[in-house]
């Protein structure tokens, strides 16, 4: 799937498809530049599993950024470029 920019050049979005909770960072940096709620922060405790922010068991880790809604995404790669830890993986539509 391709497009043109509003000039007419070429342009393959680049949906992101995952994001590796090991890796991320939980900066949030990419859900500030997503105005889609493609993302959102949860918990990660200690078995690397992730968890909901208000865990009451006490098991919370660390935090860090999950897809919530895939289908939102436009492939802009916005949050790819922000990105400090490249937790994420994109692709281009099929």
């Amino acid at each position: 799937m391709s497009y043109v920019t509003r000039d007419g050049r070429a342009w393959i979005p680049d949906y992101l498809v995952s994001i590796d909770p090991q890796k991320c960072i939980g900066c949030g940096r990419c859900y500030k530049v997503c105005g889609r709620q493609v993302m959102t922060l949860k918990g990660i405790n200690e078995d690397g599993e992730v968890i909901g922010l208000d865990d009451e068991d006490g098991d919370l880790e660390r935090k860090a950024m999950v897809m919530q809604d895939a289908g939102a995404c436009i492939g802009c790669g916005a949050c790819a470029r922000i990105c400090p830890a490249n937790c994420q993986t994109h692709t281009p539509a099929a």
